[in-house]
């Protein structure tokens, strides 16, 4: 279940003081730079690599400030409710089995799944979210779909974000607060069919606080998924930060 690569290399002191200072590393011993020097903000990072998966994952949030993130995301984030909290598999209507909502900047929309999720103005807490993850990665974002899993039964099925609007440039920054939840990604080629492969899952546990993301090609090649873990009792809140590009967006949909 686990088979994968991780890269990990925590700066030393000098280059810790290095990061610090107003000059940016302007030297670099070969092959001792690793995936930290691509990222804006001094944090350790862990390489996660398999058959066209490339992921980066971190603590961005201590202890201290995730609960507080937390606790003001349940006063700030208003849900979907009704066909909103719907989506349609094979024509047919299911209830989604967690609560979803759609935060970004003007204008922006998320369609996945025979619905479509219009953005709501970003909060001052989402604002705060959207700009330390800029400041880590060196990437900018303009939406955030949130999914908030009320225990463990709450879950998401495989699948993969791939829409057309999104921006393939641009990872996806999952930031993960509340309780501990297995993530799993499958390769698709390991799914179904006469040309099944044998490719291991990869099985990463995200934590309170933490920040996944997710590179190209990742979701041309890996579903994801968080299963059903009965076990788990407390609720979790994500937040997957993401690049819409207007003109790739569908047109003719009524925008409520």
């Amino acid at each position: 279940m686990d088979k994968f690569v991780i890269r990990h290399r925590k700066r030393s002191a000098v280059e810790e003081d290095e990061w610090k200072s107003e000059e940016p590393i302007k030297k670099c011993q070969e092959d001792e730079c690793e995936v930290e020097e691509e990222f804006s903000q001094p944090i350790p990072w862990q390489k996660f690599e398999a058959e066209g998966l490339d992921c980066d994952y971190s603590l961005l949030f201590d202890k201290e400030e995730a609960d507080r993130l937390f606790n003001q995301l349940e006063e700030e984030v208003v849900y979907f409710t009704g066909d909103k909290a719907k989506i349609q598999v094979y024509g047919k209507s299911y209830s989604v089995p967690r609560k979803q909502a759609t935060y970004g900047d003007e204008g922006l929309m998320y369609s996945f799944s025979g619905v479509h999720l219009q953005a709501k103005p970003w909060t001052p807490t989402l604002e705060h979210i959207r700009d330390a993850v800029t400041k880590a990665t060196g990437h900018t974002f303009n939406f955030v779909l949130i999914n908030r899993y009320k225990n463990g039964h709450d879950h998401i099925g495989e699948h993969r974000d791939d829409e057309r609007e999104l921006d393939p440039a641009c990872p996806i920054a999952s930031v993960s607060l509340g309780a501990v939840r297995d993530f799993i990604f499958r390769h698709k080629d390991a799914r179904t069919g006469s040309s099944k492969r044998q490719i291991e899952p990869v099985k990463l546990e995200l934590a309170h606080g933490s920040l996944l993301l997710m590179n190209y090609p990742t979701n041309t090649y890996w579903y994801h998924s968080l299963p059903v873990r009965k076990k788990v009792k407390t609720p979790r809140i994500n937040l997957t930060f993401r690049r819409i590009v207007k003109n790739r967006q569908k047109t003719g949909i009524k925008m409520e």
